[in-house]
């Protein structure tokens, strides 16, 4: 994953993400009755929430620092395998080099072929490219699935979507007893 693309995903996903930025304390607390409202209950859950709410945007930092080493780590091998086949490119330079000066000790004979001997090895090389690209294929399957998983996951954290689809019910119940010790208190 480009650097670019990282600091996108942080700057959509994250910086707006944060409890504050949705929703500040003063509106936290216009949520509840007039009467609750000066509870310091309601403080310590609106703190509550903002952990809840930073743990989760925790774990979206860390997914999108995964990502991140993934995409350097692929990046790696593709430059890897283009140093490969650039070394492989050379082989006709040495070749020409054989032709011109003759055969030192410096440079590798290559394996003389026929036209029986090159087309079995050939037949070879293609069941192994298409192996190649079939893994490769799996793998950008495999990557593309994960991506989908980490944006879907990180839209239900933008608009709000959980999880725990009880989440709603646990929070009413808990400003149900919030209420119903203020009321005692009062």
């Amino acid at each position: 994953m480009a650097t670019n693309e990282a600091t996108i995903l942080r700057h959509y996903l994250l910086l707006p993400s944060r409890l504050p930025t949705i929703l500040s304390l003063q509106e936290f607390t216009a949520l509840f009755p007039k009467s609750q409202q000066s509870s310091p209950q309601i403080r310590s859950l609106y703190r509550d929430l903002q952990q809840q709410r930073n743990a989760v945007v925790d774990g979206v930092t860390q997914n999108i620092d995964a990502q991140v080493k993934q995409g350097k780590a692929l990046r790696r091998e593709v430059i890897k395998a283009r140093r490969e086949a650039e070394l492989e490119e050379q082989d006709d330079e040495i070749e020409i080099e054989r032709m011109l000066f003759g055969s030192t000790s410096n440079t590798v004979q290559p394996k003389q072929h026929t036209l029986l001997t090159i087309l079995p090895d050939m037949d070879e090389a293609v069941v192994d490219m298409e192996r190649e690209i079939q893994t490769m294929e799996q793998e950008e399957a495999a990557l593309f699935e994960s991506i989908k998983g980490a944006v879907g996951n990180l839209s239900d954290l933008r608009y709000g979507r959980f999880a725990n689809s009880n989440l709603r019910d646990e929070v009413l119940d808990g400003l149900e007893s919030i209420q119903d010790v203020c009321k005692r208190k009062t």
